[in-house]
């Protein structure tokens, strides 16, 4: 298994639809900053099939320090990113899945 990395991508890509490596670049960058914008925003983005993204907030909690089990450490809420993949990804990943092992 291999990693695919953004460069990958947009080769890809180029090569799939015709236009420049600058120009897809230029597109999938806009399309990265977009979808940030909106998620810091605490808006959702959908992208039928491919899957959703959502901003969900964990609550403060006190918790035990690892290292040291009587000592208690507040843990601060914070934001993190969600991904629901969408139906058809499902399938083709399901799909994928006796190659995987």
């Amino acid at each position: 298994m291999k990693t695919v990395i953004k460069k990958d991508l947009v080769e890809a890509v180029s090569d799939t639809v015709g236009f420049t490596r600058e120009q897809v670049s230029k597109v999938l960058e806009s399309l990265l900053e977009k979808v940030t914008d909106e998620l810091s925003e605490g808006n959702s983005v959908v992208l039928r099939n491919f899957g959703a993204f959502e901003v969900k907030a964990t609550k403060a909690r006190v918790a035990h320090n690892p290292r040291d089990t009587s000592q208690k450490v507040l843990v601060p809420q914070r934001a993190t990113v969600k991904f629901k993949p969408g139906k058809a990804m499902k399938q083709q990943v399901m799909l994928a899945l006796p190659k995987l092992k």
